[in-house]
């Protein structure tokens, strides 16, 4: 799907990178704060998302097929538009929750270009809207620049994923691939596949393998599983009242594993049970296909020039106050990574508050 969005400017107040979920939630807000100045007759804000995709819907375009959310549509919105329910009453798929972005992006109108995959972003003094005397430069990948007062940061983490080099990998299998590229299970079918990791994707991945292929399944340490009535709305509720300082429990006392439908089967039905990663591998242990399910890491690489610090955990420094606020760039804020930028901000429930947040701060900068 190519953009409708009007030629791109030469400057704006606001620069959003990703129209994934993220970014499409700071799109609303910003939307929303432009319905609210114009009826008061306040100063507006230019604004523009630069999505890398060719099409809408964020990452939830490329992920299995068979991927279900963990909680229902009520409780896996963004600001101002729910979810609609599935009519079979199962919970939503990547494919619902693509088509959910698709609309809202086009319920509000909002200003998004593609494909506009961005190479950097620098400081730059120009002619123009400013926050403490600096403004943004955006580069796209195909040359064009876009100057900015402030800028969003929304790229998630889908085309970072982290892929372990195993010597002994490399030997027990000749195809190795992350769960990233895997889609469906007709491609494995008669082979034995080794599923390696711990966290969700990997036992989600190995329950859609299992009627269709000879599966191991091994982990680093022990799985634990999370109680089989844990969904998404009460991760978020004790994410964040963990991060409020409201609570002592974090998510991660609950367990790491979320008991979804496919997992319980699996688990309860079809006897799949982890064995550890050392073992899995062992000399002589042989497979068609490893499928790692080892994460993702945050994609900040058009952020490079701005030279930002870096916490002991590997991930830039955000205020304690405002943890989607650089603090060392002011104007820059980082959305929708994971904790260190915001309780849940890495999910569809959670982002919302956040990209509000985030919004409010740069309203205020620029007024």
């Amino acid at each position: 799907m190519e953009s409708t969005a009007p030629p791109l400017p030469e400057s704006v107040d606001v620069v959003v990178v990703g129209a994934g979920q993220a970014g499409l939630a700071a799109g609303y807000f910003l939307h929303r704060h432009n319905r609210d100045a114009s009826r008061r007759g306040l100063r507006t804000l230019d604004a523009v998302l630069l999505d890398a995709s060719a099409r809408p819907g964020g990452a939830w375009p490329r992920y299995w097929d068979s991927l279900e959310l963990f909680s229902a549509a009520e409780h896996s919105s963004l600001p101002g538009r729910a979810m609609p329910r599935r009519l079979d009453g199962r919970t939503p798929t990547a494919a619902d929750v693509a088509g959910y972005l698709a609309d809202y992006e086009t319920r509000y109108r909002l200003p998004v270009h593609r494909p506009a995959p961005v190479s950097s972003v620098e400081l730059d003094e120009h002619d123009g809207p400013e926050i403490e005397g600096r403004g943004f430069a955006v580069t796209l990948a195909d040359g064009r620049r876009v100057r900015a007062a402030a800028v969003i940061s929304a790229t998630g983490s889908f085309t970072r994923p982290f892929l372990p080099s195993s010597a002994a990998a490399a030997e027990a299998a000749p195809r190795q691939l992350h769960a990233a590229e895997y889609r469906r299970p007709e491609p494995f079918a008669g082979q034995h596949v080794l599923i390696v990791g711990g966290g969700n994707s990997g036992p989600q991945v190995a329950a859609d393998l299992l009627p269709h292929a000879r599966v191991t399944w091994a982990t680093r340490r022990p799985p634990r599983f999370m109680p089989d009535d844990v969904d998404g709305r009460a991760l978020f509720r004790v994410a964040t009242a963990h991060v409020r300082g409201e609570s002592d429990a974090a998510v991660t006392q609950l367990g790491e594993i979320v008991a979804v439908p496919s997992v319980r089967r699996a688990r309860d039905e079809q006897g799949l049970r982890a064995v550890p990663l050392s073992e899995a591998l062992a000399p002589g242990r042989h497979y068609d296909a490893i499928i790692w399910c080892t994460g993702f890491r945050p994609e900040l690489r058009h952020l490079r020039a701005l030279g930002l610090r870096h916490t002991d955990h590997g991930v830039p420094a955000t205020r304690r106050d405002l943890p989607t606020a650089s603090t060392d760039v002011p104007g820059l804020h980082l959305l929708g990574y994971g904790d260190w930028c915001g309780p849940a901000s890495a999910t569809l429930i959670g982002v919302g508050a956040h990209a509000r947040r985030a919004v409010q701060d740069i309203v205020a900068r620029l007024a």
